[in-house]
């Protein structure tokens, strides 16, 4: 059995999931969305960029990377949202 050979490019690391955390957070802003839709709009929006974008003639690398770029950016979102409230936090406690 042989899988398929999926390759990351600059596209993906640097480009796809930024425009996904900004793209959601503009959603979020403009529409009101409650946070826990967050995610999956997040995965929607990698679908999107994976399959029509990326992966355009590979539909099965498409599906299988859009959970790479939905994960990413949420794991992202969270990684930074928790660094700037402790950092909040922490400047707090000595002021």
């Amino acid at each position: 059995m042989d899988f398929p050979t999926i390759h990351t490019n600059f596209w993906d690391a640097v480009i796809a999931i930024p425009v996904i955390m900004i793209v959601t957070q503009l959603l979020k802003l403009k529409f009101h969305i409650p946070p826990k839709f967050i995610p999956t709009i997040s995965l929607g929006l990698g679908l999107f960029l994976s399959i029509f974008i990326s992966h355009r003639h590979q539909l099965v690398a498409g599906v299988f990377m859009d959970w790479f770029y939905g994960f990413a950016s949420i794991g992202n979102y969270a990684a930074l949202k928790t660094g700037i409230t402790s950092y909040r936090s922490s400047n707090q406690k000595n002021d």
